[in-house]
């Protein structure tokens, strides 16, 4: 009997017959990484393959690294498999890998969304037997609202600051988020100022070709006054702290707000301590996730993380052979740090209210 074609281990996913491992969190040889976000792209492997978009953020986080790249429908040949990188539409240059043995065909995704957000590829359903799929926001209770009537509101919260003369200040994880959100607010409201940390990832991505508008990167000498009613950019993390004060001007605090799928949860913007919360997220929701594997063809469903056991049921229920696997993937926290972008507890939180609402 022929050894599967991939394999969960301690270390990562792995494909016996390639000797590689796909976005492993322990040391190896060999890794293949769908993005570079911090839990799936960690420091240590000996060698890395990564497509040409996701490759100058790895660099930037990881240093000298032995990195080889890919474009995206690339067909490689590892080992004893055929391995190829397509579009998951999470952030620039982030992937789903496909590896196929004798027409068997297996797809990891990695982290994705399925609503083009305007930088990142879309992206794109691949036909396979066995889909391994996220589902951070797998419950109903998460539907997405279209990216520009978000913006849109945003526009409208930061422009009643503005005439206010006070500043506004957006939570946004440094790599996807923040650049997703640059791209579009109305710049014209103001101008926008950076958190270094989003700031370095912008230079990353401009070196890019991505399009991004002019932003102001805050350092220790920034007069913050010097800008009255701007938009400061910043990871979730710098909310709340002395760096946030320091913008308080004419009308007072600055107000601060949170754009993160998990807004859609009463009281977490509370916990949060924002003035407002957004409901935006670089990961499918409830529909996103259901349609993406009704598209792959896959019999055999494997959830990594987010609303795992829920999620498998649900799967289950539909028809699908569904299991859940253990990983160290993190999805989208409501805690990240200020030089992270994507960082959070593998558990996703599960207030009563709405797991009560059911499947």
């Amino acid at each position: 009997m022929a050894e599967p074609l991939l394999t969960f281990t301690d270390r990562g996913i792995y494909c016996p017959d390639g000797d590689f491992h796909i976005d492993p969190w322990r040391p190896v040889d060999r890794a293949l990484i769908t993005h570079g976000h911090a839990d799936h792209a960690r420091d240590g492997m000996g060698r890395y393959l990564a497509t040409e978009g996701a490759a100058p953020v790895m660099r930037h986080r990881l240093g000298d690294i032995r990195l080889d790249t890919v474009r995206y429908g690339e067909t490689r040949t590892v080992g004893g498999v055929e391995v190829s990188f397509h579009p998951a539409g999470h952030v620039p240059g982030s992937a789903q890998i496909r590896v196929a043995r004798r027409g068997e065909v297996w797809v990891v995704s990695g982290d994705y969304k399925v609503e083009a957000d305007g930088l990142s590829t879309p992206f794109e359903p691949v036909r396979c037997h066995a889909f391994v799929t996220e589902c951070t926001f797998g419950l109903p209770v998460f539907a997405w609202r279209p990216q520009a009537d978000v913006a849109a509101e945003i526009d409208a919260w930061w422009r009643g600051n503005a005439a206010a003369g006070r500043a506004s200040i957006l939570g946004a994880y440094a790599l996807g988020k923040a650049q997703r959100l640059l791209a579009a607010v109305d710049c014209g409201i103001g101008p926008i100022l950076t958190h270094g940390a989003v700031e370095n990832t912008n230079a990353v991505l401009r070196a890019q070709g991505l399009m991004l508008p002019d932003t102001v990167r805050v350092t220790p000498e920034t007069d913050t006054k010097a800008h009255p009613g701007a938009l400061v950019v910043a990871p979730p993390s710098a909310l709340g702290t002395p760096w946030a004060r320091r913008f308080a001007g004419p009308g007072g605090a600055p107000s601060t707000g949170f754009a993160s799928g998990w807004m859609a949860l009463r009281g977490v913007r509370r916990r949060r301590g924002a003035d407002r919360g957004f409901v935006l997220s670089d990961h499918a929701d409830w529909a996103g996730l259901n349609a993406a594997i009704a598209e792959t063809g896959a019999e055999r469903i494997f959830v990594t993380h987010g609303y795992t056991a829920i999620f498998r049921r649900w799967l289950a229920e539909l028809g699908y052979d569904a299991a859940v696997v253990e990983t160290a993937y993190e999805g989208e926290s409501l805690d990240a740090d200020a030089d992270e972008s994507d960082q959070g507890g593998q558990n996703a939180p599960s207030p009563r209210e709405d797991l009560e609402k059911g499947l």
